[in-house]
């Protein structure tokens, strides 16, 4: 590698890190660009929720670093970042070791020019006792497989003792009635309903199994128009969901929820959706963060070191217009990631960059209430309108979103072939991964 190379080390390789490092990566190569994930392999983080209910095959449906990295045109290195050393301008990475614990990469350095931090964001318990213990939060697919196989060894328990003890109902407990929430509870509803079919004969899913979701706030979606959040409560409850509106739990244990009210609510299984913070370990950069963890950038997306910039869930970036920050969704990271191309280009040419503001262009939102339905509202940029959407064509827009995705990281021929491939896929493959 040449070492005169200005070096733009992209830390998380999210939708926003990893659509950045593939734009640079075919413009510069890999002597300019640089990929650090803890991860080996990408997966559109708002697809979690089917991953975790078994509706979508993380080993099929996920895409390599290394393969990116080649096809791309980025370097891309496999290790968990430690420490940052700012005045050296380093980047210090764990070992990386194998299951069995074998050292498979060393503890290494890697030396920076500009340095974007991309690494999203995990749930936030909010320090409520027995959640971090308890409670499974879809933060990684590590989290969302072993929510999905706690789900069958569930399923297959309770299919026996249903015979052992009539009445006897599974209890899933959704803490949170944001997008991820909704989305989870509609997904686990077709899921369980599939695994029906592949051997859990004894088990009537209408019947056997209970799905409750507990929002905080007086409604769910409540980020989102009220008309969205209204349509969504009725097909979650249309399909026997109980939706439980302004309840606070404040402790999770093995088999039970309690609110602050000291309502008790049966959970065999919980998931937590109920907030976010980034990685606690932002705070010890030495640079302006808030509450949450997140960097606190201006609006050029730079954070108090001019070296060093935050993109997507991670950053705390002004809303230009508005008097709060920009939300934590993906559309502010793609477009934060096309934003900062030019000032990575100037950076990397040797030049000042431009001052210029980030201005986010909201276009909407789309939630996914199973396969075959979906709510929404789309954001007419130009006419200032906004348009509700509901049902199979909101559903195939929010599937749209995924191959948008792809097509900026992967370009137009591999996205289409890609998408072709998955549709065969689906005709020979099950359902639901029950293995």
């Amino acid at each position: 590698m040449d070492e005169q190379a200005h070096k733009v080390v992209i830390v998380g390789g999210g939708a926003g890190g990893l659509e950045l490092a593939a734009k640079l990566g075919r413009k510069y190569g890999p002597a300019h660009v640089l990929l650090v994930d803890k991860d080996g392999g990408h997966i559109w983080k708002p697809s979690l929720h089917e991953v975790a209910a078994g509706t979508l095959d993380i080993h099929r449906e996920g895409l390599s670093y290394f393969m990116l990295a080649k096809d791309c045109g980025f370097t891309f290195i496999y290790g968990e970042l430690e420490a940052v050393d700012r005045q050296a301008r380093l980047l210090k990475l764990k070992p990386v070791l194998s299951d069995s614990q074998d050292e498979v990469f060393p503890a290494r350095s890697i030396a920076y020019d500009t340095l974007v931090m991309a690494v999203g964001s995990k749930s936030n318990f909010f320090g409520t006792p027995g959640a971090a213990e308890f409670a499974i939060a879809l933060d990684s697919t590590a989290e969302a497989e072993r929510f999905r196989l706690r789900l069958l060894h569930q399923l297959v328990l309770a299919s026996r003792r249903k015979a052992a003890e009539p009445g006897y109902k599974l209890n899933i407990g959704i803490v949170g009635g944001g997008a991820t929430g909704v989305e989870l509870a509609a997904e686990l509803l077709e899921a369980c309903a599939d695994a029906s079919f592949y051997g859990l004969n004894d088990l009537d899913p209408a019947a056997d199994i209970r799905i409750t979701l507990l929002e905080g706030s007086p409604r769910i979606l409540s980020a989102l128009p009220e008309k969205l959040s209204t349509a969504a409560q009725k097909l979650l409850e249309s399909r026997g969901v109980v939706v439980k509106t302004s309840v606070r739990v404040a402790s999770v244990a093995a088999d039970e929820l309690t609110d602050s009210e000291g309502n008790r609510y049966p959970a065999d299984l919980c998931v937590w959706a109920a907030g976010i913070e980034a990685p606690a370990w932002l705070s010890g950069l030495g640079l302006e963060f808030n509450r949450n963890n997140q960097l606190v950038v201006d609006g050029s997306l730079r954070s108090t070191d001019p070296s060093i910039y935050a993109l997507g869930d991670c950053a705390q970036a002004p809303w230009i217009g508005e008097d709060r920050p920009l939300p934590a969704r993906a559309q502010v990271a793609h477009q934060q990631a096309s934003f900062l191309l030019d000032t990575m280009h100037e950076r990397i040419m040797g030049r000042q960059p431009r001052d210029r503001q980030f201005q986010f262009r909201d276009y909407g939102s789309l939630v996914s209430v199973g396969h075959s339905r979906g709510v929404g509202n789309l954001m007419g940029v130009l006419s200032g309108k906004s348009w509700f959407v509901e049902g199979l064509l909101a559903r195939l827009m929010y599937m749209s979103l995924h191959l948008m995705h792809h097509l900026a990281v992967l370009g137009p021929v591999r996205t289409g072939t890609l998408a072709i491939g998955r549709l065969f896929m689906k005709r020979a493959a099950p359902r639901v991964k029950l293995h």
